[in-house]
């Protein structure tokens, strides 16, 4: 009988689990739109009354996604307002939705990886994963590795597709 080889194991690819990367601390959203006037027009005095009276515990130890998803023109100031109320508050304020907030998140700690250790490796970078891993930490991640990588290849050891290959 022949021994089975796990020829996977063996092959010396490098893999990257992007949802290593993935932040799991809880989004909140703030959405701007629900406190315009009439959905088209943000009311100083208003605005400013419900920043000072409004119950922010809400957001404790959470991230906080800003933005505004009505079709409106939303001064500076009152994002800038919402986020000096939350910074005490919030683990950290993002002007951008849950997404962009992840993605940005991602995009920072791919930004710390030594990628010295990926030098002249064979790299997979694991496509399937139980949270949402934005499209952008992919393209992050390969930028980076571009520059160091032998190769570079998406999905699972198994099954791979092949993304850049040094010639």
């Amino acid at each position: 009988m022949d021994e089975i080889v796990n020829r996977v194991a063996n092959s010396g690819l490098l893999t990257i689990n992007l949802e290593d990367y993935y932040d799991q601390t809880e989004i909140a959203d703030f959405d701007m739109k629900n406190h315009l006037f009439q959905g088209l027009i943000l009311r100083e005095k208003d605005f400013r009354d419900f920043v000072k009276n409004n119950d922010w515990e809400q957001y404790r130890d959470k991230h906080v996604a800003l933005f505004c998803s009505a079709d409106a023109i939303v001064p500076t100031w009152a994002y800038m307002l919402v986020a000096n109320r939350l910074s005490p508050i919030a683990k950290s304020v993002f002007f951008g939705n849950k997404m962009q907030l992840q993605q940005n998140s991602m995009n920072q700690k791919i930004n710390q990886i030594d990628i010295n250790e990926y030098k002249d490796q064979r790299v997979v970078i694991k496509g399937c994963s139980k949270f949402e891993v934005p499209v952008g930490a992919y393209v992050a991640i390969t930028e980076r590795l571009s520059t160091v990588a032998k190769s570079i290849m998406y999905g699972e050891p198994c099954s791979t597709v092949p993304i850049f290959k040094r010639s």
